[in-house]
């Protein structure tokens, strides 16, 4: 079973729609994947709840008490986690993953806020005999932005680079709203989108 874990301790940097639009490709590419949910408001199961009959599926997994232990018999569990993710958790979690995806939104101040994050993933990861591969994806990306100037220089500062950049735009509040992926629409609807996600699917070896 492949685990992938998307996880920041910075809340509102894009956690959920990357968890979902992954869970959402491995599902069109026939295999059988759960969305497990560590926040407490649950928005992976809402958005859930929202996916319209007919679409391939993504099982739910609501992770309780402080202790992750995923369902067997499923091919890949995508781990959606909330801010402030830390402790036993994020231990587990880590000690769980192949992948580790790391949202952040192209503000250095949520560059800054992320790096210890990094930091505390990187060294939980180094006390496994086959550490999971650790990965930033930058969300909400404005090309040529000041904003997004800054974090490229803060993170090449800090040895580390984005696998992948996903832009600003408002198709995936709209999916999101009516239970959809990316890859549950009509390809050329989102064309400039899927291209995006083509490094982070590369990188994630799905």
């Amino acid at each position: 079973m492949g685990v992938i874990v998307v996880a920041n301790a910075k809340g509102g940097v894009g956690k959920s729609t990357v968890a979902s639009n992954v869970a959402g490709y491995l599902a069109r590419q026939g295999h059988r994947v759960m969305l497990g949910d560590v926040d407490a408001q649950q928005s992976a199961r809402h958005w859930l709840q929202l996916r319209p009959e007919g679409l391939p599926t993504i099982e739910s997994w609501a992770v309780e008490g402080d202790r992750l232990r995923p369902p067997s018999g499923v091919q890949w569990v995508v781990l959606d986690t909330p801010a402030g993710f830390q402790g036993r958790l994020l231990e587990q979690a880590v000690g769980l993953a192949q992948h580790v995806v790391v949202p952040l939104q192209p503000s250095l101040f949520d560059a800054q806020a992320t790096l210890p994050f990094v930091r505390t993933v990187q060294k939980l990861a180094g006390k496994r005999k086959v550490p999971p591969a650790i990965g930033l994806v930058s969300v909400r990306q404005k090309e040529g932005t000041q904003s997004s100037l800054q974090l490229q220089q803060f993170l090449a500062g800090a040895g580390l680079e984005p696998i992948a950049a996903i832009r600003d735009t408002q198709n995936y509040v709209q999916l999101a709203a009516r239970g959809l992926t990316l890859w549950d629409v009509g390809p050329s609807r989102v064309e400039r989108d899927l291209e995006q996600w083509q490094p982070l699917l590369q990188w994630l070896g799905v």
